[in-house]
């Protein structure tokens, strides 16, 4: 018996959900919409009053007040603090930065969000002033500067024992002045952000105490809310702290005020992101993003790992407008850095991957392709069957099969929110989408038949799931876990209904719901135990020298931990402290946070905490595939999780029915694969333990609708919980005839496979290019030679390996067989530049001698000799000064490595006269055998397909899916060239731009509007130049592609395909189709841009972007920095341009200031927007940005940059964008503007200045009237979670 009542609750966007253990033990069960503003005006607070009436009768005080005395505790999650990130609803703030950094957050890490968007949509900062504080810390780096250090320089060590220089102090009088004047602007909240915080505290702590004696309510200093490296995501990670937690504390303030004495002496505490829970009184902004979901991991982790099943489990948490994914194999799987709402946290979050739309998801027919999501029809309107006329969705297709039972919905629908849900409404939208989906059909010529409107719902359901296992197969091939090898836990409210499917297309044969699984989230917060972390960070070498600091450094956090848990009340017997260090090797980024190995007893690598050095070998042996045996092991951060563990109770099992047949409700009709089948309805509470309920069936309970599909059967558990196994199911039999639905899952399963090549490829490899920069691409390829996926889009990647296997089959001829892979790099092979090596693997069957497809993978090597070190010179003249070059060598001969030949390839360029052999060979090479072991991951995927498909039907798919990308561009050139004819009267198109150097790009488009058809034509082109600025033809098609695909405006499969309808000529011996010898090196960086703004110019699409990614690469000869930096975007019809973003064939990002600084002998003085740099117009194009760095010693700076002559054009009136400026400030006072291209020495002291170029405007400024706003927008579902994370990683490239 407790004392009280005891209450978790989960307050999500659409319901909140609430788990109640009463006095006597006795649980109940609620559900309540999140806002009802009509009938309460707070739903856990209403939800606790209705239960404590309805079992004491006496749920408030003489007040009025919910009566506190009656209850024990509150634990709680809630979207509050995600949603006022996502509607842009938290307090005002000003951000405190470093002089020279106003616009550093903004800028961020400078890579756009999504690729194709010629819109560039990036989330809004979430500070409204900003302070510039003229103060700054270094690192001292004595081994490496050369500068004289001015007297009044000091020196201080920080608390990771970095030595730093003080370069600055800071001006209390200044500060206090600026501040003063922000409070009086009506800002409360601040967030203190400077540079090396993390080790340096001492300027942020006086600032803060500055704002807080001038009476500042929200005070968040960068150190104290995440002390780890890299400025930009502590100081967003401060941001959102500043943001959201003044209107977390108003939430929880407003919530106590409605209880007797405002809480006081009950236990109340918040479920964090990283699945442990706290006292309100800390609950703060930066740990409550993921408050809601992490309570269902902890629910589904507590109750199924170990307990149904010794199986990893992957948790699958379908709702209304959203799909989450996790895994738990016996720990909670944790993320030390994540993006949210666009904003980037650095904080412990569990790894929970926000993948689909789910019941919301929209449904529609494009191309010829069934699409599902990612618009989402949200909570408002909703699906077609909610009675407010939203659209066709994964819901309404579940209703229309039978599968969702309305007599036992609640009546919440319609306007007055008091009707059921309404079928007609969605019968009448399939009909609508049925009739449209036949006449493709019809006019296709391709089927006799006709599909009925239940075998269309029953497509988008099979599209929808097999959109769902996509993100599924890749968060476990990830890890290198087989998603088979695990069980499904599914929770939510939509999840059942698709379990059965979802669990069998992953190989999945068992799925577990729990009894609570519709209110999972809610029961998890019961379950969770009390966490209290500590982390800071470390800068030493794991070696014994070091274990007693490493030793001290985690009894002090320990002890901490300890002190906070106890001041909850809560014994030391149920305290344990977990140690954790973050360890990488020296000289990568790829830090991993481990606890020490179990059960290694002692060993000389052991500390007194463990063994983490172990514990790190083998995680990074089993996630990469390899270590560094003769490297150091440097530890980052230092960090202990304490954790005050629940005490639950015992369940007490009900009766069990074993033998007793299950009796049905009734029975109703259901729509399976092949037709309709009578389904049994049983209740859950009706349901006893051990008793079997065979497919096909539904069972119900007041929270979720489950599915049993034929040929599984569902067991109930010992307590009352639901386990299916999964049968075999009927495969429903495809043909190689075309079948629009098997288009859509072929479409996703191509993809797949390109993905997981990619996963290999980055797990196997060792560069920091390929692994940490993720600078490379995998592809499938037809009989043909024909690109039918790859994966990621790489924009200068894009369907340039097509060439290049198509050179190799053309070269080979019949002389391929099995075992054999092919290196090539060559432009005259498909190249784009030499550093880009692409492996070639034919894939053969028995039944076939000449290969039945082909992988390759393409990947970017730091180095393969010429004139510089990173094979990239700005002054090359010939092919030979840039690398080693193969057009088609015989990597693996008969499955035989042949090294030597290799070898003598890669050391080649040193008999050029200056240059060099490669000067990296060993990475050369791993990163090669690492190219042909992701080649070999594809084979075997496509031969898992072969398996289940035959290969008639997989070659067929490849071909029907190219087919699929030719229509959708016929599509699309069809309505340009209608609307080119109604704007000029012509279909013909003509653009033309220039280089720097004076060379024309000319581009003529003529258009065929009956066919959907254009021929490109370069004619006109200059010849090729001196230097390295030729493009060889690769690109060319690179940047045709990338500007179709703006162009369409929407996902289509990126093959082959897309380019059938275009018919390209370029003249040989110009810029783009240089003769063989010419260098090239430039053409892919920079030519490759230009193409895409004539392009874009011919078409009349938008003004012109900065059509330069500024390459900068300064070192010596035993050290090289490389980087690319961002600039404005161009304005189109509707939008302003983006400033200080990558744009069109370039999206690589920016490293962090604090890692230059730590790592190079540089400074960053300033890195901000350019102001007034994009061209003004109806609509602006967006700014360049201006970037200065100090050097601390003699270096080689070589600039490789366009537009610094002629500008980017603006469109229909508008300005053109500010011209780029590449200026050296000698210490003397001397300023040298130093041209678009030039290798200079520059000298310890010296300040080089990158001004990069604007956008162009689009549009005269004074035409107002011509734009009507669009139409009603759907918003996206957001993705989250390390698979994005990783995606928007790759397309950072």
């Amino acid at each position: 018996m407790g004392k009280g009542f005891q209450f978790a609750i989960d307050r999500g966007g659409t319901f909140t959900d609430v788990f109640a253990r009463c006095p006597d033990g006795r649980v109940r069960v609620m559900k309540l919409l999140s806002v009802d503003p009509q009938n309460y005006d707070d739903a856990p607070r209403e939800a606790i009053r209705r239960i404590l009436h309805e079992e004491t009768n006496n749920a408030l005080d003489k007040d009025g007040k919910v009566n506190a005395s009656l209850i024990e505790s509150i634990r709680m999650g809630t979207t509050v603090a995600t949603n006022a990130l996502l509607e842009r609803k938290g307090a005002k703030v000003a951000l405190v930065i470093n002089k020279g950094f106003k616009d550093l957050l903004f800028i961020g890490n400078q890579a756009r969000p999504h690729i194709f968007q010629l819109d560039i949509k990036r989330p809004g900062v979430l500070y409204t002033e900003v302070i510039e504080v003229d103060c700054r810390v270094i690192p001292a780096l004595e081994d490496k500067c050369q500068m004289n250090k001015p007297a009044h320089w000091k020196q201080v060590y920080g608390t990771t024992n970095e030595k730093m220089l003080i370069t600055k102090e800071v001006d209390i009088e200044a500060v206090r002045n600026d501040l003063k004047r922000l409070k009086e602007k009506g800002i409360d909240s601040i967030a203190v952000v400077l540079a090396h915080s993390y080790t340096y505290h001492e300027h942020e702590l006086q600032i803060g105490k500055i704002a807080c004696d001038l009476g500042f309510n929200q005070v968040s200093l960068s150190h104290a809310v995440t002390s780890m490296v890299r400025i930009a995501p502590r100081g967003l990670t401060a941001c959102a702290d500043a943001y959201l937690t003044p209107h977390i504390r108003e939430y929880v303030k407003s919530f106590a005020e409605g209880f007797t004495d405002g809480l006081k002496g009950t236990n109340v505490l918040f479920m964090q992101s990283d699945g442990g829970l706290t006292p309100m009184n800390i609950f703060n902004g930066s740990r409550a993003i993921l408050s809601g979901p992490a309570g269902g991991v902890v629910g589904y982790a507590m109750t199924s790992y170990q307990k149904e099943t010794n199986l990893p489990v992957i948790g699958f948490d379908m709702g209304g407008t959203s799909t989450d994914v996790s895994r738990y194999a016996g720990t909670l799987e944790h993320v030390h850095e994540a993006t949210t709402a666009g904003v980037t946290i650095q904080a412990p979050q569990l790894d929970i991957n926000t993948v689909a739309a789910g019941g919301g998801s929209m449904l529609m027919f494009r191309s010829g392709l069934f699409v599902a999501g990612p618009q989402s029809a949200g909570a408002d309107p909703g699906p077609a069957c909610y009675r407010k006329g939203g659209p066709l969705t994964v819901t309404d297709a579940n209703l229309l099969l039978g599968r969702l039972l309305p007599e036992y919905f609640p009546k919440i629908f319609g306007p007055t929110e008091n009707e059921p849900l309404d079928r007609e409404a969605t019968v009448k939208e399939f009909q609508k989408i049925t009739g449209d989906i036949n006449a493709f059909l019809r006019q296709g010529g391709g089927k006799e038949f006709q599909m009925t409107m239940e075998e269309v719902a029953m497509g988008f359901i099979n599209v929808a799931n097999e959109a769902m296992c996509r993100p599924i197969r890749a968060l476990t091939t990830a890890r290198g876990h087989d998603a088979s090898r695990h069980a499904l836990a599914c929770f939510g409210g939509a999840g059942g209904q698709h379990a059965c499917a979802v669990a069998r297309q992953l190989g999945i044969s068992t799925v577990l719901i729990h009894k609570y699984a519709g209110i999972l989230s809610a029961y998890g917060m019961a379950l969770a135990h009390i966490v209290h972390e500590a982390q800071e960070p470390c800068a030493s070498k794991y070696c014994p020298s070091q274990f007693a600091q490493l030793d001290m450094q985690l009894d002090i956090l320990g002890a901490v931990c300890r002190d906070k848990l106890r001041a909850q009340g809560i014994p030391d017997s149920q305290i344990v402290l977990e140690p954790y260090l973050h360890l990488r090797y020296a000289g990568t980024d790829c830090a991993l946070m481990v606890a020490p190995a179990t059960g290694a007893g002692h060993s000389p690598t052991s500390c007194r905490h463990g063994d983490f050095y172990s514990a790190f070998v083998n995680r990074y042996q089993n996630e990469f595939g390899f270590t560094l045996a003769d490297r150091d092991v440097i530890v980052d951060d230092v960090r202990v999780r304490g954790v005050g563990l629940s005490h639950v109770p015992e369940e007490i099992a009900p009766p069990s029915g074993k033998g007793i047949p299950p009796v049905a409700e009734k029975t109703m009709k259901v729509f399976f694969e092949g037709g309709y089948r009578d389904t049994s309805i049983y209740l859950l509470e009706n349901l006893k333990p051990e008793q079997i309920v065979p497919g096909p069936a539904i069972i119900m309970d007041s929270l979720s609708t489950i599915l049993i599909e034929p040929d599984c059967r569902a067991e109930i558990t010992k307590y009352g919980d639901i386990r299916i196994t999964i049968g075999s199911g009927q495969p429903k039999k495809v043909t190689t005839d075309l079948d629009s639905i098997q288009l859509s899952i072929f479409s996703h399963r191509f993809m797949s496979i390109a993905e997981q090549m990619g996963r290999v490829l980055q797990r196997t490899s060792i560069s920091v290019n390929i692994k940490e920069r993720l600078d490379f691409s995998c592809a499938l390829f037809g009989p043909d030679g024909g690109l039918v996926s790859n994966a990621p889009h790489i924009p200068v990647h894009l369907g340039a390996m097509q060439e290049t296997v198509q050179y190799q089959m053309k070269v080979r001829g019949d002389t391929l067989k099995p075992g054999d892979v092919l290196l090539s790099n060559h432009p005259e092979a498909g190249g784009s530049h030499l550093p880009d090596l692409t492996v070639i693997t034919p894939v053969f069957h028995k039944s076939q001698r000449t290969p039945i497809f082909f992988v390759a993978s393409r990947g970017h090597h730091a180095d393969i000799g010429g004139l510089t070190p990173g094979s990239m010179p700005p002054h090359s003249t010939s092919l030979a000064q840039e690398g080693a070059a193969f057009k088609s060598l015989l990597l693996v001969d008969g499955g035989k490595f042949n090294e030597e030949e290799l070898v003598a390839g890669l050391m080649k360029p040193g008999e050029v006269p200056g240059c060099s052999g490669t000067r990296n060979l060993a990475d050369n090479l791993s990163d090669l055998k690492a190219q042909v072991a992701a080649n070999q991951r594809g084979i075997q995927l496509v031969g898992e397909l072969i398996e289940q498909y035959s290969l008639e039907v997989v070659q067929a798919y490849m071909g029907h899916i190219q087919k699929n990308a030719e229509l959708a561009v016929r599509d699309m050139l069809k309505e340009i060239a209608k609307n080119a004819l109604a704007k000029t009267g012509s279909t013909v198109l003509k653009a033309v731009d220039y280089m720097d150097n004076g060379t024309p790009i000319m581009l003529t488009v003529t258009l065929d509007k009956d066919e959907g058809s254009a021929l490109c034509d370069f004619t006109g082109t200059g010849v090729e130049v001196w230097g390295n600025l030729n493009a060889p033809r690769a690109i060319t098609l690179s940047a045709l592609i990338y500007c179709l695909r703006c162009m369409v405006g929407h996902d289509v499969p990126l093959n082959q395909g897309c380019l059938a309808p275009v018919r390209v000529i370029v003249p040989k011996g110009t810029i783009l189709d240089p003769t063989e010898g010419a260098a090239v090196v430039g053409g892919n960086v920079l030519t490759s841009q230009r193409i895409v703004d004539v392009v874009l110019k011919a078409f009349q699409v938008c003004a012109a972007s900065q059509g330069c990614m500024n390459n900068l690469t300064l070192g010596e000869t035993d050290w090289g920095y490389y980087e690319t930096v961002a600039g404005g975007s161009g304005a189109g019809p509707g939008w302003h341009g983006a400033g200080g973003v990558h744009t069109h064939m370039t999206n690589t990002r920016i490293t962090d200031v604090e890692i230059v600084e730590r790592r190079y002998p540089m400074l960053v003085s300033r890195f901000s927007l350019r102001n007034g740099s994009g061209g003004k117009g109806r609509w602006d194009g967006g700014d360049g940005v201006t970037r200065e760095l100090v050097l601390r010693r003699t270096v080689q700076l070589s600039v490789l940059t366009e537009r610094r002559a002629f500008q980017p054009y603006g469109m229909n009136g508008g300005e053109p964008g500010a011209r780029g400026l590449n200026l050296l400030h000698r210490t003397n006072g001397r300023v040298i503007n130093l041209g678009g291209k030039t290798s200079v020495e520059a000298y310890p002291g010296d300040k080089y200045i990158m001004n990069s170029p604007g956008g162009g405007g689009y549009g005269q400024t004074d035409e107002f009237a011509t734009f009507k706003e669009p139409s009603k927008q759907y918003g996206e579902f957001l993705e989250r979670g390390s698979v994005y994370e990783y995606r928007s990683a790759q397309e950072g490239v």
